[in-house]
């Protein structure tokens, strides 16, 4: 059986594929035959040596991964041989708030990931995968899936006739943008490509502005929301972009920080958060209650993750470059098996 370790800091060479063989099954553990892993920007923050990962044993790497139930040990209640599942990021955040006990074991970092053959997984560190999705697609919901969740609905608390600002069409920002519609909200959406933008008005983005050609893009968010600003940005840029996503956002509404993809420390402008009695809030993706929530949404809107490219698992390395590249548009996949 194969998979691929992380070793970090390492760039290109920080995958390995290696021969391996999942421990046999203990209480209310399950047999996974993974089909699907996708990317995040924290795989790539691994190669780069940014992101802390287990140092006695590299751990098989990423943590998002669907598959298929073929074995269940003893006690297990959950699932049972044939479910389609996908694992959650976070393996001890069940519910409730987050704390420093429910958000150390993830998946990829320091504990096992995903990205192998077959993947022993405790029950409760996974979900159902709704019936309409295939294993790419149900892939690609528990990182970005449910940090859209998260930032739209629970810390960013909006309602049906709000308006959403998404920085970017990564994973994140697309889920959002698939999310918000569904839910009735108005988005406006940025990027450096002409085409990207289109494309995100294809799947329904009612304003896009290419950033690149307006340096001022909060200006023109302000334009367009006749001066009063979005209830929500989603805020994905971090330096770069932090001080711009305060001030498109209206007076009393909320900026949820979801990233930092152009670097993680900023000088914050803290007035207009002040006098504007702005909300500026961190979140790292969700718990499984949100992601369990996240799937009935999913289901009952019928909405696809949207999938920008498949490799082979021998093209692990080279998904990885693609994803650094810049140039998708929602999410990475690499397929595992036939």
């Amino acid at each position: 059986m194969q998979a691929y370790r992380v070793y970090a800091g390492r760039g290109n060479e920080s995958l390995r594929r290696v021969d391996y063989q999942p421990p046999a099954l203990a209480e209310r553990e399950v047999r996974v035959r993974v089909h699907a892993v996708a990317l995040n920007y924290r795989d790539l923050m691994i190669a780069r040596g940014m992101y802390p990962i287990a140092t006695d044993r590299p751990p098989i790497a990423t943590a998002d991964g669907a598959g298929e139930v073929v074995a269940v040990g003893p006690g297990v209640t959950r699932f049972r041989s044939g479910d389609r599942v996908a694992r959650t990021y976070f393996s001890d955040w069940i519910d409730g708030p987050p704390t420093h006990g429910n958000t150390e074991a993830v998946p990829g970092a320091s504990v096992d990931g995903m990205l192998t053959e077959e993947a022993v997984v405790h029950e409760d560190h996974l979900v159902a995968v709704p019936a309409h999705l295939d294993y790419n697609e149900a892939a690609a919901l528990s990182c970005a899936g449910v940090t859209a969740w998260n930032a739209l609905f629970v810390e960013g608390r909006v309602q049906p006739g709000d308006t959403v600002l998404l920085l970017g069409t990564g994973g994140v920002s697309i889920g959002a943008l698939q999310l918000a519609k569904a839910a009735s909200l108005r988005t406006i959406l940025t990027s450096s490509s002409d085409a990207k933008l289109a494309r995100a008005r294809e799947l329904g983005a009612d304003e896009t502005i290419n950033y690149r050609t307006t340096a001022e893009w909060q200006e023109e968010v302000l334009r367009l929301t006749g001066g009063k600003g979005v209830d929500l940005t989603i805020e994905i840029g971090g330096r770069d972009t932090l001080n711009r996503s305060v001030a498109a956002t209206r007076m009393g509404g909320t900026v949820v920080l979801v990233g930092g993809v152009a670097g993680f420390t900023a000088q914050l402008d803290i007035v207009p958060l002040l006098v504007g009695h702005k909300r500026l809030t961190g979140i790292g993706v969700g718990s499984r209650a949100m992601f369990e929530a996240l799937n009935r949404f999913v289901s009952l809107a019928r909405i696809r993750p949207v999938v920008d490219r498949v490799f082979a698992f021998e093209q692990a390395r080279e998904a990885c470059a693609y994803l650094e590249n810049g140039g998708h548009f929602g999410k990475v996949v690499i397929r595992v098996g036939s």
